[in-house]
Parts: C-alpha cells; structure tokens; sequence
C-alpha cells in the first residue's frame, strides 16, 4: 500500500480529518520549551507548527509531502527548518535537536522502518534530549480495515500497520532511550464539536479516570523518552 498517496490526500484535500486534533496537538506544545530547538516529524495539517511558532519555540518539521512542506514554508516563513523527507533517513546533523515530537506517526510504520525511524530520533537528539509523542491506544485494526473496488486491496483506512498498548510501547522506546512515562490518555476536542458531543467526550474521560468502560479508539498514548548521557557527562552530574 503506498502510504505516501494516502497523506498526500489527507495533508492537502483532506485536511479536514485532522479538526479534531487541537487538544492533543496543544497538550504536547505545553511539553515543549520556549529556549529549545523541536523537530515536529509528519506535519498533518501544520497545526502543531502554528501553535509552537506563536509560542516562540523554535519549531523544525519533516515531512516526505512536498505540497505539504511547502505550504508550512510559505505560511510560517520557516525557511530550510521544514524539510522533505523520511523518518528513517533524516536531512539533520546529529544532536541537532533537544525535542523530537511524533504524535500519531509510528503506528503508520512497519517494524523495520519504525526501528529505522527511532534509531535517527536518537541520533538527531542531543545527549538528554527527549522523545515526545502519542499514539492510538489499544487500536482494533480489523475494526477501520476497507477495500479498494478496483483492486479488491484491504488496507487500514488511515494506513496504520502496527497497534499498541503500554507495554508494548515501553518496550520498542526501551530500546533506544530512557523511558520517563508511558501512560494513556484521553484528549477531548472542545472547540470544535457541539455541546452534545462535548457532554459525550466529559462522560467518557470520567469513566476513563475510574477505569470503565473500552474507550481505546478515542484514546492515545502519551510518552516521554530521553536520550540517554554517555556515562561521562552523568559521573560528571553527581
């Protein structure tokens, strides 16, 4: 299935779909800092970009949809601090950045590439940097598979490949960096849906907090990972 023809819609005709994300787009800008350099990898809408460039921080971004880069270039004026490219092969020198963010991105991604892809976020953070981001929690892939009616092809409508708990996602971040939380989280969408759905979206966080019900589409996981000192600078530390 080729990934790329799906975002290239999705980032340009279909920018619609990405509406309900400015909860949790706005809740990973607050984990970021004014004095730092983040790279926003997979722009989707360019939302996270807008939100961080009001703020002041010093916001990079990457993604492989041309349209998409140059749209956040000309609208943001962010020059060569967006650029086109992949994950696993990134155009930035290493220890560049102090924060890597990839919100809803590495369930898009197969084992080899997700490996890939984790292994350039630590070459590109400097020593103690962080690793930010989300993805969907507990995700029942069979349930958003369609098929093509010319081809007959199944695939995930949104291209998803991988499904993750928290277990899981503390164990692939284990691999390569020091895991500061892992946990789930459910970010409801205010500004843009009707009191209805708003009442809807309060009922289903309460029940999350008392731990009921199975609200896995509508949740995410957030995650926070460090890329470890070497061993000098933490002796140097204590």
């Amino acid at each position: 299935m080729n990934q790329d023809a799906i975002w290239d819609h999705f980032q340009n005709e279909g920018v619609v779909a990405f509406s309900g994300a400015r909860a949790r787009v706005e809740y990973l800008v607050r984990q970021l800092r004014r004095n730092e350099r983040a790279l926003d990898i997979g722009v989707g809408s360019g939302l996270l970009e807008q939100i961080a460039a009001d703020k002041g921080i010093e916001i990079w971004a990457l993604d492989p949809n041309e349209r998409s880069i140059k749209k956040l270039r000309d609208r943001l004026a962010l020059g060569e601090r967006v650029q086109v490219g992949y994950s696993h092969e990134m155009p930035f020198p290493a220890g560049h950045f102090d924060a890597v963010v990839m919100t809803e991105v590495l369930e898009h991604l197969d084992e080899q590439v997700r490996n890939e892809t984790l292994a350039e976020v630590s070459r590109v953070l400097r020593p103690g940097g962080r690793l930010i981001g989300t993805v969907p929690a507990r995700e029942k892939l069979a349930e958003s598979e369609v098929v093509c009616p010319n081809c007959e092809h199944h695939f995930h409508r949104w291209g998803h490949k991988a499904r993750f708990d928290i277990a899981s996602m503390r164990e692939l971040l284990e691999r390569d960096f020091t895991v500061d939380m892992v946990h789930e989280r459910f970010f409801n969408e205010w500004e843009s849906v009707g009191w209805g759905r708003r009442m809807t979206g309060l009922l289903k966080r309460l029940l999350s907090w008392r731990g009921l019900g199975t609200y896995g589409a509508a949740r995410n996981i957030f995650f926070v990972a460090r890329k470890p000192k070497p061993l000098r600078q933490q002796q140097g530390a204590t």
